[in-house]
């Protein structure tokens, strides 16, 4: 059964040859769905054989939903331009009988890393990311993406995520984050109280370094506990601020 890899891309020239040859392993066919790159995303992928759509930025869902309609083929690879499949995901998926699956998904382990560190406070964070795309689809709701489906296995396979570059890319990416949740939360009707901060925030240092074991996973557990701590407490804090000057 024919796979069609849908990645999508925003500037993302340093990562796009990696990513494509990654999944040229396993798909026949790889459909890059790019939110209009000034940088040469579309040209190298093009060069590369990738079928390239243009698309303004829908948010994360909606953006990988936008191209499943384009693909040849019925079983989707969704992967993101920091992302790769890992050896054990190539095999696994050429050992898959997709033809007469009954599965609707498969789900693969994420491996991330911060610039070389391997973050192991978040294995395995599974994503699933390969789907027929007859029987379900990308969530088109604005916030994190995932496929709206529980008939799914869960593969022995891992995706290497390279999400980072350092630390400080990391500390600027989380306050993104953190404003775009927040505001998503505000328009969703939702309230916090003056105490949520400190209760967010504090819940989310101890399961990073008690729960997760994070405390024991060197200066790396303990660096992402406390920007997971930061992201948490700011959301709060930001919704907080939001209420009280009626934004």
């Amino acid at each position: 059964m024919k796979i069609t890899a849908n990645i999508i891309t925003l500037n993302e020239e340093k990562n796009i040859e990696a990513v494509i040859k990654s999944v040229q392993t396993v798909c026949d066919e790889v459909l890059v769905v790019d939110s209009l790159s000034s940088d040469r995303t579309c040209e190298i992928a093009e060069s590369l054989g990738a079928k390239v759509i243009k698309q303004a930025y829908l948010g994360d869902g909606p953006q990988k939903a936008f191209g499943a309609p384009y693909a040849s083929n019925d079983w989707i690879l969704s992967i993101d331009a920091d992302e790769r499949l890992d050896l054990n995901a190539i095999e696994e998926i050429k050992k898959l009988d997709l033809e007469n699956s009954s599965y609707d998904g498969y789900s693969f382990a994420r491996k991330t890393f911060v610039g070389k560190n391997y973050i192991k406070l978040w294995y395995p964070d599974r994503v699933v990311r390969l789907y027929n795309r007859k029987k379900c689809g990308f969530s088109t709701a604005k916030g994190h993406a995932r496929v709206e489906t529980k008939n799914v296995c869960d593969l022995k396979a891992d995706m290497l995520h390279y999400s980072y570059d350092d630390y400080i890319h990391m500390i600027r990416t989380t306050e993104k984050f953190i404003k775009r949740g927040a505001i998503l939360a505000h328009e969703e009707g939702k309230k916090a109280s003056v105490f949520d901060p400190i209760i967010h925030g504090l819940g989310a240092l101890f399961k990073a370094l008690v729960l997760k074991g994070g405390a024991f996973h060197g200066i790396n557990g303990w660096n992402v506990a406390v920007i997971s701590a930061y992201s948490s407490y700011m959301k709060y804090a930001i919704m907080l601020d939001m209420q009280r000057n009626g934004k």
